[in-house]
């Protein structure tokens, strides 16, 4: 008989516990053919961007099939409500957007995974339990092993409180989202402002101290060892980002290091 190819990949909460770096890439293009481009050109990991992308609930499934079948992790950025779809669809992780307490960390946790750890509602029908073929215990196990909750910290409070949200049991990593924050502080889109860029030091001690992953958008090499050196290891481009600039170049050769970053 062959061996079943399990739906969920469970390898996310020992790499974000690890020591090493992790790159992956923010995708709010509903396609997964993008996810497999991500996947085959060697990223760790996949953001399906479910807050500012347009992929419907059916489009995210087959992405996180394509993700699967390309080997690359999927975690998706989506808004609590619609956490047990998400989960049950077998991503293996959920990112949630502006996250601002402890305690709201601790609420998300307990939708993310089964008691006795949460209150997840059980269902072994599901994608995620391989409708039904990883059902029971089993699924139940992996599930609370091997999914991960990463809550992204936006503004001046949550920066303020970093270390008390990267504290809750069941958050594995705490991404600092820093083009809100620079909003939030008052500086329009330049995260690179003095102040934003203090506050993302802060963040980032934070949540080290708190022996949890630190995250933050990195857009170039530059920005990863500049945020690495603060104790980063969750790094994300953006997928928009990388095939605007690589289209730009193919339509200027002439003008290709310009065009770069």
């Amino acid at each position: 008989m062959t061996e079943l190819h399990h739906p969920l990949d469970n390898r996310l909460p020992d790499l974000l516990r690890g020591a090493g770096r992790v790159r992956g890439v923010f995708n709010g293009l509903p396609s997964p053919a993008i996810v497999e481009m991500c996947g085959y050109a060697g990223f760790d990991f996949i953001i399906i961007d479910n807050e500012h992308g347009s992929a419907d609930l059916g489009v995210t499934e087959n992405m996180l099939r394509a993700a699967r079948a390309s080997g690359i992790i999927p975690v998706v950025r989506c808004l609590a409500h619609d956490l047990p779809r998400i989960l049950d669809m077998g991503a293996s992780a959920v990112q949630i957007p502006m996250v601002e307490s402890a305690e709201q960390a601790q609420e998300l946790a307990a939708r993310v995974f089964y008691p006795p750890r949460g209150l997840r509602g059980s269902a072994f029908s599901t994608r995620a339990a391989g409708y039904g073929a990883f059902g029971g215990a089993g699924h139940t196990q992996r599930s609370n092993d091997g999914v991960s909750l990463i809550v992204m910290i936006e503004t001046p409070l949550a920066i303020s409180r970093a270390y008390d949200i990267a504290n809750v049991d069941g958050v594995d990593a705490v991404f600092i989202g820093p083009n809100d924050l620079a909003h939030a502080m008052g500086h329009g889109s330049d995260w690179n402002a003095a102040p934003v860029q203090q506050a993302i030091r802060d963040g980032l001690a934070a949540i080290a101290r708190a022996g949890k992953c630190p995250g933050i958008i990195a857009l170039t090499p530059e920005d990863e060892e500049k945020y690495a050196a603060l104790g980063a290891r969750y790094f994300a481009n953006v997928s928009t980002a990388i095939i605007t600039r690589a289209l730009k170049i193919a339509a200027n050769p002439g003008q290709e290091a310009a065009l770069r970053y």
